[in-house]
């Protein structure tokens, strides 16, 4: 609901976490359910996604294969049958894989990296695309690296698949801001997000706490 200030506020929002069972996923749960918010946990392992419970009790938990458009069709109607709609779409699905130069960008590496951080972001935003453009505050937010601003050969692979989830989530973000709503994009680049999941945690809380245009497609560097 907003606030005094006209701020929207995370409280009352519904918040879909795409790969929430990683350290940034976890703290990324327990601070939007701290600071009110209705938390949807979507990973690929049941077990793994006990971490979110342990730190968000009352948290929606669903197992779903990202990468997958018809698992990702089939969540985004279980969520709205549960929940009506989505206020944020948080996406933190990654990996890596890289070194030994350009000769070791591998097909393999590509693959993976492409599948987890492109497919993944194509099918979460896809499906809930509408649900961020109806809601009075839609939120989407991305991790990318600053590897992006300046690739190495031995993380050619990694960087630009980082580049070109960037890139998508401008796309949406330019969709956002042709929509005449109050729904953002935005990017947050870290070096290495081990010990910023506070940080990062933080940040995407605080996104409601802003109005859309001063939000959609910005690029905001997390430093230690």
């Amino acid at each position: 609901m907003p606030d005094a200030a006209g701020t929207p506020g995370a409280a009352g929002r519904t918040v879909l976490i795409a790969g929430a069972t990683s350290a940034a996923g976890v703290a990324v749960a327990a601070a939007l359910a701290g600071a009110g918010a209705t938390v949807l946990a979507v990973g690929s392992n049941a077990e793994r996604l006990e971490r979110v419970l342990a730190v968000a009790p009352d948290a929606s938990v669903y197992v779903c294969d990202l990468a997958d458009p018809d698992q990702v069709t089939a969540l985004a109607e279980t969520v709205h049958a549960e929940h009506a709609s989505v206020d944020g779409l948080v996406q933190l699905v990654g990996g890596w894989r890289g070194g030994g130069g350009l000769a070791g960008q591998t097909d393999a590496d590509w693959d993976f990296l492409h599948e987890r951080i492109v497919t993944t972001l194509r099918n979460t935003t896809r499906a809930f695309n509408a649900d961020l453009l109806a809601s009075a505050a839609g939120r989407l937010a991305i991790v990318s690296s600053v590897s992006v601003d300046a690739p190495t050969p031995g993380g050619a692979n990694y960087a630009s698949a980082k580049a070109a989830a960037e890139t998508w989530t401008r796309a949406v973000g330019h969709g956002f801001a042709t929509s005449g709503g109050t729904a953002a994009a935005v990017i947050f680049a870290v070096r290495a997000l081990e010990g910023l999941e506070s940080r990062l945690a933080t940040e995407v809380v605080a996104l409601w706490d802003s109005p859309a245009d001063a939000l959609n497609n910005t690029r905001r560097i997390l430093a230690p």
